[in-house]
Formats: structure tokens, sequence, C-alpha cells
């Protein structure tokens, strides 16, 4: 799974997507932000993602952390945001993806 990461230009709809997106698969999302704007897009598309998440079922937690991310050989502090679904989540109304990676090809399909 990989890191959701957003700038100040990141549309907070296509952001939401993606994070509900990935909670509903991974069970699991982290997003990362640098800077006011960027910060400010994410808090906005877990907000917009909560919102799409609840009509599954899927109550999710969010923890705020700290990291610290080295861009061009400078040490920056990025806000990472950790989803996950609180335990009272619900995934049955979740439809697993059937598609199949080209890499994964050799895994069981659901």
């Amino acid at each position: 799974m990989d890191t959701i990461k957003v700038s100040a230009n990141s549309r907070t709809s296509a952001v939401a997507g993606a994070i509900a997106g990935v909670v509903r698969e991974h069970h699991r999302a982290v997003v990362q932000a640098i800077g006011a704007g960027a910060v400010n897009q994410a808090v906005k598309a877990l907000v917009l993602a909560t919102g799409y998440l609840q009509n599954d079922g899927i109550h999710v937690t969010c923890v705020p952390e700290f990291a610290d991310v080295t861009i061009d050989d400078k040490v920056r502090t990025a806000i990472r945001l950790v989803i996950e679904p609180s335990a009272d989540s619900d995934f049955s109304a979740v439809r697993l993806s059937t598609r199949v990676h080209p890499d994964r090809a050799d895994l069981p399909q659901v």
C-alpha cells in the first residue's frame, strides 16, 4: 500500500475517493502532506472520505503524525494522517475488486 501524497493543488474529491478506496481495499490508508495548503486539502479530503465510507457502514479514526521526509537532499517535516476503520465498522456492504493485477495473477481470485 502506497502513501497518498497531497499537495496544495490536489482536488479534494479525488483525494477523498483515493482514501475511501484504499480503506475499503486495505483497511488502512496513509495520507501525507507538506505545507499548510497541502494539509488543508488533506483534511478536507478526509472529511469527504469519512462521509463516503459512512454510507457503506465504515467508520474511521485518524491519527495525525509528524514525519521527516527528504526532498532534494533537504529534510522537511510532513503531516501524516493514518486512517483506519474503527471496531464498529461493517465491511459486508463493500464489494471486493475482482480485477487481477498483472504481477499477482498467481493469487486466487475473490
